[in-house]
């Protein structure tokens, strides 16, 4: 039904990551990726992630489950905490691929207002799909603002997309 769609997706890793676990459940990356390809015709889904060596097998399995990973060095921080901003990383990417014309739209997925001027530019050319935020209580206004109608929450989609051990 989608399969004509060459839709992109943009993954802000860390920000989706901690927005589902706020909501105190976990991602199903796998479950996640056939969703976008079902729902919105992604065949490209780009996930934007600090990268951290002891986390290998993790980056293996994403890549296996057909996310493209585009990763950030990350030192750890006074706290021992890793960060790693992928912010303009994403911005980048997503701007090749518009320029490019890679994609026919684009979903872009976090809750970060600073991704808010990517969104508008998409946006006024008809060329943002969505933008999927992790929780609305988390979300951005400047997001809220932008995206408007094109703007959906995943809270409520727990029972597609929550990882169970079950289920593997």
């Amino acid at each position: 039904m989608l399969a004509h769609l060459n839709n992109y997706a943009f993954i802000d890793g860390q920000n989706l990551n901690l927005g589902i676990q706020s909501l105190g459940w976990k991602l199903d990356y796998i479950r996640f990726r056939t969703y976008l390809k079902d729902k919105y015709g992604v065949k490209v889904a780009y996930l934007f992630i600090g990268y951290i060596q002891e986390n290998q097998d993790l980056y293996d399995n994403l890549q296996k489950s057909g996310y493209i990973l585009k990763f950030k060095p990350v030192l750890p921080n006074k706290d021992g905490k890793h960060k790693g901003n992928v912010d303009a990383d994403l911005v980048v990417q997503a701007m090749i691929d518009f320029y490019e014309n890679h994609f026919d739209k684009a979903l872009i997925i976090t809750s970060d207002g600073d991704f808010y001027c990517l969104v508008k530019f998409l946006y006024q050319r008809d060329r943002l799909e969505k933008v999927l935020s992790p929780y609305n209580k988390t979300c951005s206004s400047l997001l809220k603002n932008t995206a408007k109608e094109r703007l959906i929450f995943m809270d409520n989609l727990k029972e597609k997309l929550e990882y169970n051990k079950k289920h593997r």
